[in-house]
Formats: structure tokens, sequence, C-alpha cells
């Protein structure tokens, strides 16, 4: 039953129109105009502060590091921020954590004059997947709702075989890099504080989701139990670590989605 109600949950999240969700969960506060894009998902603000477009990643440029290779599309990601912000009067919308251990601001960014929700229009476009953490939850099912518009059209990155989903048994293979993984969870258990989804018989090699005592809390508040996904089919979003084979830790209800075959 709870599995049952939490897929409803989920449902009925991304269903909600945009606006909608968008206004209850975001706190508008200032005002500022947009006067350089650093990448696809970060720009300076006239006043000198750099702002983190909360819930984006963009494909990335090495902006200084060495010997980091641009992923597909990051100047045109680059370019489609600019198109839609660089030069424009923005409004800073927060709904979560205000800034990052690097002092930029995590904010929503929406146009004056038209409104414009550039997180949104950057998903829309397909120039930047969902990226969510615990302290910044919201508007993330209106975004994954547009992203998953954007890659049902194979807009932007969706066209694009470095971003594509992965099967579950592929994920080895991309270990230290942010995927989307997809495949029916074999075995859910807890064990101490953990709780184990586990995707193949061998869990000492096959891909796993781990979730901690402290963000099954998180899951608690949103009535999903994470042991009732044995037998579902499921994409978790996140970055792959090796723990016992390829591992993404879920820290939040939102990087799991339950998919209705």
């Amino acid at each position: 039953m709870l599995l049952r109600l939490s897929t409803l949950l989920l449902i009925a999240i991304l269903s909600l129109p945009a606006s909608l969700a968008r206004s209850d969960a975001l706190v508008r506060d200032e005002t500022a105009r947009a006067v350089e894009i650093v990448d696809g998902d970060t720009l300076v603000l006239e006043n000198g502060r750099e702002v983190r477009l909360v819930g984006l990643q963009a494909p990335k440029l090495p902006l200084g590091r060495r010997n980091f290779r641009s992923w597909p599309l990051a100047e045109e990601s680059k370019q489609a921020l600019a198109d839609i912000a660089l030069g424009r009067e923005l409004m800073l919308a927060y709904g979560g954590a205000r800034q990052d251990r690097h002092e930029r601001l995590l904010a929503h960014l929406f146009r004056t004059g038209d409104d414009l929700w550039v997180q949104g229009e950057m998903l829309r476009l397909g120039m930047a997947r969902v990226y969510s953490f615990p302290d910044n939850r919201a508007a993330v099912a209106d975004m994954l709702a547009l992203e998953s518009e954007a890659r049902a059209a194979r807009r932007g990155i969706w066209a694009h075989p470095y971003y594509r989903i992965l099967d579950h048994r592929e994920a080895g293979s991309h270990i230290d890099s942010f995927q989307l993984v997809e495949g029916t969870v074999l075995k859910a258990e807890r064990k101490g504080a953990r709780v184990y989804l586990n995707f193949a018989a061998d869990f000492r090699s096959d891909f796993t989701i781990t979730i901690e005592r402290r963000a099954g809390r998180l899951f608690q508040e949103m009535n999903i139990d994470p042991l009732t996904l044995a037998g579902r089919t499921i994409r978790v979003r996140g970055w792959l670590k090796e723990w016992n084979g390829p591992m993404i830790e879920a820290t939040h209800p939102e990087q799991i989605e339950v998919l209705e075959r």
C-alpha cells in the first residue's frame, strides 16, 4: 500500500501545473542583471555575485581545470543560457539553501517582464539535466517533467549518446560520472543504518542504490518506503561511485522515479 501511495504521490506532483508548483515552493527575493555567463548553469550578476542555477546540471566546460575535456554540447548550453539571460534583469527566488561552499548564490531565476523561468527553459530546450540536493528540493517535480518532455523529443543533450539513460548493467563502466540509471530492483533490504536496493544477485559487484538513515527520514516524510521497491522498475540519478560494485547514494526521494511500464 505504501508503494502504491508513493507512486500516486509522485504522479500527482509531476502533474501539477508548473506555475502553481513554482509559486508555492519558491520565495522571490531580489532582482539583478546578468552580465556574464560562466557555463550553462552558472552566471554572474552586475553586483559581482555568482549564481549557480539550482536544480540544474549543464554540460561542463574545463573552466581552467587541467586535463578536463569539455562535455559534449557544453558550448551550446552556455550559449543557450546567454540567449535566455545575458543582459536581462532577473528575479532571484529561493527554495532551500541560498549559498554553496564556494559562496555562489543558489537561486531559481525568472526574467522580469515576461516571468520566464530560466531553469525551466534550459530544461525544455534539452540543455541541462535535473540535479537536486536534499537541502534544495523545491520545484524538482516541475523540472523533472520538463526534462522528460525534452528527452522524449530528443532535444539538445538528449539526442547525444553521452547523455543517454544507462541500463543498470552498464553502470560499472561509468564510475565517477553523473548518470541516469534504470533497472528493476531485485531485492530491497535494510542492514544497519542503510537501505540497499540491489539490481542483481551478486550485490558485491552489481549495481546498488544506498539510502542512509538520515536520507530515510526524507523518504518517510513523503510516505515512500524504499523497501517496497523490490520488483519495481525505477530510474535513479546521481554520481556513480565504486563501493562493492557501482553504486549511487540516494540522499533524497526526488532522485528516484518509479517507472510505470
